[in-house]
């Protein structure tokens, strides 16, 4: 099944707002009603595909037939930029500028490698397509010109499983849930959980170094990583035979993040877990935000850890986004701020770092709210990005963005991103409702996550946001923060992920996609400019 095309996820699951939250939006953020909803897709203009006859015969030839080489309206709408609010704006207007000219279906790793050869020696830009569901401008190249897809949903294989050392090797275009369910087979779980986990795939989960809503206690994706195969123009990379090894620097590491301006990962090998028999989840009430996230910092500076671990402010859980399928929900008594903490695993492990984590948060002034905050939020998790489209519905503009520093810098970021979001907005006529929760936390520091709500403003809501993101990304890099937690980079980031690696760490990474990419193919402008 594919994602809708002009939003996010199921059509089926999207709901309207309750009449309580389209009152909130008019009263107290002034937004007005949308005049018309997003195009229908058969009234969507398309192009005809800009695709030379002799790059379109080398393409079919090196997938073997017409059938993995598509190019009608649909399909070309379908690969059409990710799934970011400014993306959604503008294919919701009809706007596909960044349509690319064909969609390519590769089977296999020599597939995936002919492919690259072909668009390197037509100078093709080719741009890896797995879920769909970047929502950093991943997905639509920085040169103008004709381009591929290369969508690798047929690459979907669990290669190998050794169940002693607990490891399996899966294709890139494997969704989460197909992985979650082939290693459970088995009984083992990967335990990657992210807000895109019903459609995003392990290669992009690779690319983007991405995290998951449970990496308090199974870790990153990139921490999950053991080796992995790149394919470029230039050949063939494998990295990583080892749990461990000392033998120069780790390559998994640059391949990690690069986001297919390197090459297009065809098969990652990860650490497993054994199915938890049991996953509990409960709710937390601390008065502050502060207060919260110093409880937080003391579970995972001391332990024990849960593992899922996550603080909402008090506008995101007045405003009832702690639970987005029920959001609206909040009231002033509910004031304060609502952690969740979850625990997977044996039984006997989850009862005692439950209760061992109970005295800690107790001690840090939180007050338990049973499992019910707990059942709500993991019933909800995925749900907040059909949230984000129920507002666009709406007439108001909602977006998010993510960061992440040390724990003794969290204050400073969390207010200057807040203001800067704040005053531009409020700035241009269109005062915001900012929420922020702590999405993932370690021992030396922890991630914040932004939600912004507000109208969409006079003239073209797409530039109304621009500016707003571009003060808070000036507002990260100023406090020392991340650009990206677990976003990654795209084209929205690039300009300021430059300046956090600096001249020379960029003018390194430029040398290496010389080296692999020599044509400058494969996603061009995503990561680093195009030359």
């Amino acid at each position: 099944m594919d994602m809708l095309w002009s939003g996010w996820g199921d059509p089926a699951r999207a709901t309207p707002l309750p009449d309580t939250v389209i009152g909130l939006l008019r009263d107290l953020l002034g937004v007005k009603p949308c005049e018309a909803g997003p195009v229908a897709l058969e009234e969507v203009a398309v192009p005809e595909p800009r695709l030379a006859s002799a790059a379109h015969r080398a393409l079919v030839e090196a997938l073997g037939g017409e059938d993995h080489v598509r190019t009608d309206p649909e399909t070309r709408i379908r690969h059409t930029r990710g799934k970011s609010t400014p993306d959604l704006l503008r294919i919701r207007h009809g706007d596909v500028t960044d349509l690319p000219a064909a969609v390519l279906f590769p089977a296999d790793h020599d597939e995936v490698l002919a492919v690259l050869r072909t668009c390197a020696e037509h100078h093709l830009p080719v741009v890896p397509f797995g879920g769909g569901t970047s929502v950093v401008g991943g997905l639509a190249p920085g040169r103008q010109g004709s381009f591929v897809a290369l969508d690798l949903r047929r690459m979907d294989g669990l290669l190998a499983l050794d169940p002693v050392s607990r490891t399996a090797t899966l294709q890139p275009g494997l969704r989460a849930p197909q992985v979650e369910a082939l290693l459970a087979e088995h009984g083992f779980t990967l335990g990657h959980f992210p807000q895109s986990y019903e459609w995003a795939t392990i290669g992009g989960f690779t690319a983007t170094r991405s995290s998951g809503q449970a990496s308090a206690g199974y870790g990153r994706f990139d921490e999950m990583v053991l080796s992995l195969t790149l394919a470029t123009p230039e050949g063939t990379l494998d990295t990583g035979r080892a749990p461990r090894s000392a033998a120069g620097p780790d390559l998994r590491q640059l391949v990690m993040g690069s986001e297919g301006a390197f090459g297009v990962i065809t098969s990652v090998t990860v650490r497993i877990r054994p199915l938890p028999q049991t996953r509990v989840y409960e709710g937390w009430r601390f008065d502050s935000f502060d207060e919260g996230a110093a409880a937080l910092r003391r579970l995972a500076q001391d332990g024990p850890r849960p593992t899922v671990l996550r603080l909402s402010d008090e506008t995101e859980t007045l405003i009832g986004l702690a639970q987005p399928d029920a959001v609206g929900s909040g009231t002033p008594q509910s004031a304060g701020c609502t952690a969740v903490a979850g625990y997977e695993g044996t039984e006997e492990d989850t009862a005692y770092r439950r209760e061992k984590a109970a005295a800690v948060l107790r001690e840090c002034g939180g007050t338990p709210l049973g499992e019910e905050p707990g059942r709500r939020w993991a019933h909800g998790r995925y749900s907040a990005p059909y949230l984000r489209d129920s507002l666009l519905d709406a007439g108001a503009l909602a977006e998010t963005l993510e960061t992440a520093t040390f724990w003794s810098r969290i204050p400073e970021l969390y207010t200057s991103v807040r203001d800067a979001l704040t005053t531009t907005l409020t700035e241009a006529g269109t005062p915001p409702l900012v929420m922020c929760h702590i999405s993932h936390v370690y021992e030396n520091g922890a991630s914040l996550y932004f939600t912004v709500v507000s109208a969409q403003g006079d003239g073209d809501p797409v530039a109304h946001w621009t500016r707003a993101k571009h003060a808070a990304n000036e507002a990260i890099l100023a406090v020392g923060g991340t650009i990206s937690h677990h976003h990654g980079v795209g084209t929205d980031h690039r300009d300021w992920y430059v300046r956090e690696t600096g001249p020379l760490g960029t003018d390194a990474l430029r040398a290496v996609k010389r080296r692999l990419d020599p044509a400058g193919v494969l996603n061009p402008g995503v990561l680093l400019s195009a030359d």
